[in-house]
């Protein structure tokens, strides 16, 4: 079992966070140096904002853990602009964005603001993008006596790519400590994610509407039940493909 020892969300959209019971806000953009500010895209500045607002809840200092970031679209925005340009053969590319376009972009910029030194992961696995990561953190502890922060993201994407995906954006992060390790009070305890067929039966189709367009929202079952404080079996982590589930223990 995992401890959960903190969480954030982060959604530009208030509406959407009210309709579906979560607590969370609106980017950060005071989380970030005014200089690297400039250089970041709405995803790295959500992220980061879910991220803190995590490590505050938990009461660790954000340097001292290992991280595992996990985003099924990483700089998707940045990474479309590149390619629009590259047909023009006179056009030349943005140095600040190709270095903005990899997946990794967001993990990089945490660990310049933080200072943190410690080992990240970035990660991606489609529509098991949270379940897979959060599975790669499950694995990481086993062999980590101290916490570790999980974050899951995706921003706007532009339509014409995959709609509906990315018609609304979200981060949400949790910090995790392997349950025999911990000292101290936990908000719930996880165990490792597995799949169970037809568990998506569970949700109410104007939830995965929403977990449609926004990829990272799949862990608004889990962040639901860990803030309403209630511990619930097979909670689904994953749509569109196998369902991944975990049970949480308040």
């Amino acid at each position: 079992m995992l401890s959960i020892l903190g969480v954030g969300v982060c959604c530009p959209n208030a509406e959407l966070l009210d309709l579906n019971g979560i607590k969370g806000r609106d980017v950060d953009k005071n989380l970030l140096p005014s200089g690297i500010r400039r250089r970041t895209s709405s995803n790295t500045r959500m992220a980061v904002t879910a991220a803190s607002d995590a490590c505050q809840h938990s009461g660790i200092d954000a340097a001292t853990v290992p991280s595992v970031f996990a985003s099924l679209g990483g700089e998707i925005q940045v990474t479309d602009s590149l390619c629009m340009v590259l047909p023009d053969q006179d056009a030349l590319l943005s140095p600040t964005q190709f270095h903005n376009s990899v997946h990794n972009t967001t993990a990089g910029y945490w660990s310049i603001i933080t200072g943190s030194q410690q080992p990240i992961t970035a990660i991606a696995a489609e529509f098991d993008t949270f379940a897979i990561g959060l599975l790669e953190a499950w694995c990481q502890l086993q062999f980590y006596d101290q916490p570790l922060l999980f974050v899951c993201y995706d921003e706007l994407w532009p339509q014409y790519l995959c709609p509906p995906i990315g018609e609304q954006a979200f981060a949400c992060a949790l910090v995790l400590q392997r349950d025999d390790a911990i000292a101290g009070n936990a908000l719930g305890k996880i165990n490792q994610p597995r799949w169970q067929s037809g568990a998506e039966k569970q949700v109410g189709e104007p939830l995965l509407t929403f977990m449609r367009s926004a990829p990272a929202a799949v862990a608004i079952p889990l962040l639901s039940a860990i803030q309403q404080g209630i511990s619930k079996e097979s909670i689904l982590l994953s749509i569109g493909g196998y369902d991944w589930v975990a049970d949480l223990e308040i």
